[in-house]
């Protein structure tokens, strides 16, 4: 459907200028008139160029947005309308991205959309759960607690997303660092020093010196090849995750692995508790509630779990048996659900779970912390000590042979 540009007049005499939909200039004509607009000026709106380039698109910050829904809470609860409300949030915006996708919204409500209608306008800032909750507010007429709502869940999520990247970016980091401390030592190190052994006529070595010079030549003489491989591997991962099973494999190794295993599995946890409460409180039906779940869990085996539990309720049955069935969340979990189904109260236990396993998520990456941090130093301690110690000892022999 196109848009068209317009100025025009109200019948109290009003200036107006905005945008409307309509597929043909008559269409959008007729709008107009049925909103009682006297039309002065309308064109169609030009498409704009944009040049996107790929790690560099323009992205809202968790803070931006946050912002922008606790200050349209506000206003809304105060009685302010809404094109005001989104004219002076609009306006005053520092973020440009965000600051052009409010007042295209407010041009689309100024058009006659819904609010919920013109955020959907715009998938790269608001997504299905915001746009959900939003419509679900303006049928029931409660669209500031909703708003307030939405502001907590966002600032909730992204701090569990912080946390849980905090603690995997730690190990990874720390072995990156290890690997190349370990590269740099046989590639240059190792090499100086054997070079600096034969040139002194030494025919034997220490065992643990033939060692590490024999994998110090090796590294150097395959280097090609690995780093050729290290590439092929990249390549390979690529594809596999353009493949229908590659990204559920990677999830699945993910959610039942031993360590990092345990922080996903509370994590998705947190998060499958707090968007279904929050979906269910704002009066969403469950079914719907789990669909737009299920889209943004983050993770195929959790996605996979709730859509067979949504499609076991639409042939009659109740929530808690088909995701027990599923294996993949607690049986604590489940029994709550099930106690909330049972006493009607299904969104308040659902955030009490997601309380209980936010605590949980915190424990669990101190712990994955506590953990990894002696293991790390240990492996990172021995190999650079073997090096150091397979490079000196010849020194000392030497020295001994000289006393």
């Amino acid at each position: 459907m196109a848009q068209w540009q317009y100025e025009g007049t109200t019948i109290e005499g009003d200036f107006r200028r905005g945008e409307v939909d309509g597929d043909t200039k008559g269409a959008a004509t007729l709008k107009l008139r049925q909103m009682g607009v006297s039309i002065l000026k309308i064109k169609k709106k030009q498409k704009e160029f944009e040049i996107v380039i790929p790690g560099f698109t323009d992205t809202v910050p968790i803070k931006s947005m946050v912002i922008f829904t606790r200050q349209m809470a506000t206003m809304i609860d105060a009685g302010l309308p809404l094109v005001q409300a989104l004219d002076l949030i609009g306006n005053s915006e520092p973020n440009p991205t965000l600051k052009k996708t409010i007042l295209g919204v407010k041009s689309s409500v100024e058009s006659g959309s819904s609010f919920s209608d013109a955020l959907k306008k715009y998938p790269r800032v608001f997504e299905e759960l915001y746009v959900n909750l939003v419509q679900a507010g303006e049928m029931g007429g409660i669209l500031d607690t909703i708003m307030n709502r939405l502001a907590e869940y966002i600032e909730k999520a992204a701090a569990m997303k912080a946390k849980v990247k905090g603690a995997m970016k730690y190990p990874v980091t720390v072995l990156v660092v290890a690997m190349s401390i370990t590269a740099g030592l046989l590639w240059k190190v190792v090499p100086s020093f054997a070079a600096t052994f034969r040139s002194m006529g030494r025919a034997e070595l220490p065992a643990i010196t033939e060692f590490v010079v024999g994998i110090s030549d090796g590294f150097t003489a395959k280097a090609p090849f690995l780093m050729a491989g290290m590439v092929g591997m990249v390549a390979l991962y690529k594809v596999a995750m353009k493949t229908r099973q590659g990204p559920y494999f990677r999830d699945w190794m993910l959610y039942h692995g031993p360590v990092v295993g345990e922080v996903v599995r509370k994590s998705s946890v947190a998060k499958f508790t707090r968007t279904l409460g929050t979906l269910v409180s704002a009066g969403v039906p469950i079914i719907e509630a789990l669909q737009i779940v299920g889209k943004t869990s983050g993770n195929l085996v959790v996605e996979r779990a709730i859509d067979y539990t949504r499609a076991k309720i639409l042939e009659g049955r109740n929530v808690t048996a088909p995701l027990m069935e599923t294996h993949v969340f607690p049986v604590m979990v489940v029994q709550m659900i099930a106690v909330g189904e049972a006493t009607g109260a299904m969104d308040v236990m659902l955030g009490k779970i997601a309380d209980f396993y936010d605590a949980e998520v915190d424990e669990a990456i101190d712990g994955m912390t506590a953990m990894m941090e002696p293991i790390i130093m240990v492996v990172l301690g021995g190999v650079i000590g073997t090096v150091m110690m397979a490079m000196y000892m010849p020194i000392f022999t030497m020295g001994e042979t000289i006393k």
